[in-house]
């Protein structure tokens, strides 16, 4: 898997019960995929000037166990497949308790390719597509 992207649990993303507010999740995963694309080289405004965007097409979540507040949690990104104008990412959440890393959330994220303007499917870029395939080797291998 990818290097973690680490995020604090402020009090703004709990809710009454002091526990991570479930939707807050999916914006944990939006952040770690941001950089997850800008850590090959491809930054959001960049994509947005070509007329290309990754947009969300399906997300499946499994919350194993509840994050509390002020915890330090580990977003592992990985991709999962890659087709001519989308790709799948396994996405995982892990926070340190009890000495041990624990896994507290996972999500199967199917993101499309479309055009900016239009919010049509395109294919992904050749240059992006590459990158994405050179990674998704990279993980697979190690």
């Amino acid at each position: 898997m990818s290097q973690p992207f680490n995020i604090r649990v402020y009090f703004e993303d709990t809710d009454a019960g002091g526990v991570v507010f479930y939707a807050n999740y999916l914006k944990f995963y939006e952040r770690a995929r941001t950089e997850f694309l800008r850590d090959l080289g491809y930054e959001q405004d960049d994509l947005l000037q070509q007329n290309i965007v990754f947009v969300v097409r399906n997300i499946h979540v499994d919350f194993i166990l509840a994050a509390r507040f002020n915890e330090q949690l580990q977003v592992y990104t990985r991709i999962e497949s890659i087709k001519k104008a989308s790709l799948v990412f396994k996405q995982e959440i892990f926070c340190q308790r009890e000495g041990q890393s624990r896994l507290i959330n996972e999500a199967v994220v199917k993101m499309a390719c479309v055009k900016a303007d239009v919010l049509k499917p395109t294919p992904i870029p050749a240059p992006i597509a590459v990158s994405l395939q050179q990674q998704q080797q990279r993980e697979q291998d190690s």
